[in-house]
């Protein structure tokens, strides 16, 4: 078990999240291949989060809220309130933009997880797609509660669309969490102090627990994330997963010369957001 620190990055306007995925001692867990905690925040008096229009390929986000609300925004016409404990999935294919901002009248508390999927070669280039799932399953080991957000999880699947072996849960509770030994899995506080194996964890620590586990010791509030080992190398740059440097400048050059291929988020009350300056772009090696 190796335990890694997030890293704040300010994320539009006022909004500030511990990036816990990729980091350089870990780059992807299975599919998943980011992971921002935000929060608990408080927004009573403020815009909330406010994350113009800006493009994706390659990948699926998953949005997580714990309190507050998010109006979600695409290039499919996609226009969804989004609660708490509620699935927010869209998938990139090989192109699609979206806006993110807490509506007018929101509520005072913002908190959640924005989470990737790198989408597997046979899906990247696909259709793009939203879906909002309302409802999600939850599996109750004893006293520990774990809600399927997505994957599949003891024989339990959420209703989100996957491309590839994977889970995503929020646990709560204490008890015994059965894993698939077979894949890889990290752990991360929600709010507090947890315990993961024993060990003491706080908000803003990730829990790297490896290979081979078939189950994992849990008290309080966290999130693990698991899944098969990922064996496709990634170029991860700005909102792009791709396979190599030629498709992310490919890339950037489509989104900032408003080819069509992300597409025109209608209704967001401001313009979209640049690409940055071109840098360096390097494979994500498996860890």
């Amino acid at each position: 078990m190796q335990v890694l620190r997030a890293r704040a990055f300010d994320l539009g306007e006022g909004t500030q999240v511990r990036r816990l995925i990729p980091q350089r001692a870990l780059r992807t867990v299975g599919a998943w291949c980011f992971a921002d905690h935000y929060g608990p925040d408080d927004v009573a008096l403020a815009a909330g989060m406010q994350v113009p229009p800006h493009p994706h390929t390659g990948l699926q986000t998953v949005s997580w809220l714990l309190e507050g609300e998010i109006l979600h925004r695409d290039s499919l016409g996609s226009l969804q309130r989004v609660g708490p404990r509620e699935l927010s999935l869209m998938t990139s294919g090989d192109g699609i933009s979206h806006s993110e901002e807490s509506p007018a009248g929101h509520p005072p508390v913002l908190h959640g997880v924005q989470l990737w999927v790198a989408l597997p070669e046979g899906r990247r280039g696909g259709p793009a797609a939203y879906e909002h799932h309302s409802s999600l399953p939850e599996v109750s080991h004893g006293d520990l509660t774990a809600t399927v957000v997505l994957g599949t999880h003891a024989g339990v699947s959420s209703p989100g669309s996957t491309h590839s072996p994977l889970v995503g849960l929020e646990v709560a509770g204490e008890g015994v969490l059965p894993l698939e030994p077979s894949w890889e899995h990290v752990a991360f506080a929600l709010s507090g102090t947890a315990s993961v194996d024993g060990s003491s964890s706080e908000v803003g620590e990730l829990v790297q627990l490896g290979v081979g586990r078939t189950e994992l010791d849990v008290a309080g509030h966290v999130m693990v994330l698991g899944g098969e080992p990922l064996t496709e190398q990634l170029v991860l740059w700005w909102n792009f997963v791709c396979r190599s440097n030629e498709e992310v400048v490919q890339a950037r050059a489509d989104w900032e010369g408003s080819t069509g291929r992300f597409g025109t988020v209608e209704g967001y009350p401001g313009p979209a957001l640049a690409a940055p300056p071109l840098g360096p772009v390097r494979l994500m090696p498996r860890s």
